[in-house]
Formats: structure tokens, C-alpha cells, sequence
């Protein structure tokens, strides 16, 4: 994965239920791993924007139900800043599910924009998108 130029805040903790922002057949899926996240003892690890989660779905199709995907957190409610001084923030936290690890989206439309940054980290994600902020 590719470094971020942001200093993304972690506002999703495990635990988390988060909508899907894309056309797979999840709604609203619930975030129970973070890759490549280290705390210390005792603390939940959360995600932020352009971070890869592991995630059960919990409303959507009948075949996606009860299914664990792998998912890439796009927007968030909490404020981070950019490099160039610019502070970003969503009005919603939404993921996108994946087919693989890799990063290939299972859906093929977006609703809504996606941040900069996840369209840096993952290409495929970026073709995909309709509006990136």
C-alpha cells in the first residue's frame, strides 16, 4: 500500500457499522478488522479514510448477508488534514466492498464523492469513481 501525504485521524473504531456506498448488494456492514493497524493493549484499532477493513454484512441482498468482504473506508465524519493546510470532512462514513484484496471494487457505480486519498492508494477504486474530493 502507498503512504498518504494526509494525517488521517482513525475515527472508526472496530465495532463500527458503516453504509456501502457502492452498487454490490451490502448496505450497512460492520467493521471487525483494521490491516496494518498497531495499538497498544487494550485499545480497539480504527480506521480512516483509504485504510483496507475486514467487515461482516449486516443488511443488504440475501446472498450478501452474513458474508465477510474485504472493504475500503471513502469518506468520514470526522475532520483530517491535508498536507497543503486543508482540513476535510464528509457529512457520512461510507465503504466501498471489494472482490479481492487487492482492491478491485465489486460494485460498478459510486453514490457520492470519494477522498483524494483512497484515489492515490487504490487505483481501481479511482477508475471507478465519479467525483473525488
Amino acid at each position: 500500500m502507498k503512504g498518504l501525504k494526509a494525517n488521517i485521524v482513525k475515527s472508526l473504531p472496530v465495532g463500527s457499522e458503516v453504509n456501502s456506498c457502492d452498487n454490490s448488494g451490502a448496505k450497512i456492514v460492520r467493521i471487525f478488522a483494521v490491516f496494518g493497524h498497531k495499538t497498544v493493549k487494550g485499545q480497539k484499532p480504527g480506521a480512516g479514510v483509504g485504510d483496507l477493513v475486514m467487515a461482516a454484512v449486516k443488511r443488504g441482498k440475501p446472498e450478501m448477508r452474513k458474508q465477510v468482504v474485504y472493504a475500503i473506508v471513502v469518506r468520514q465524519k470526522k475532520e483530517y488534514r491535508r498536507s497543503n493546510g486543508m482540513r476535510i470532512k464528509f457529512e457520512d462514513n461510507a465503504v466501498v466492498v471489494l472482490k479481492d484484496e487487492k482492491g478491485n471494487p465489486k460494485g460498478t457505480i459510486f453514490k457520492g464523492p470519494i477522498a483524494k486519498e483512497v484515489a492515490d492508494r487504490w487505483p481501481a477504486v479511482a477508475k471507478i469513481a465519479s467525483m473525488i474530493v
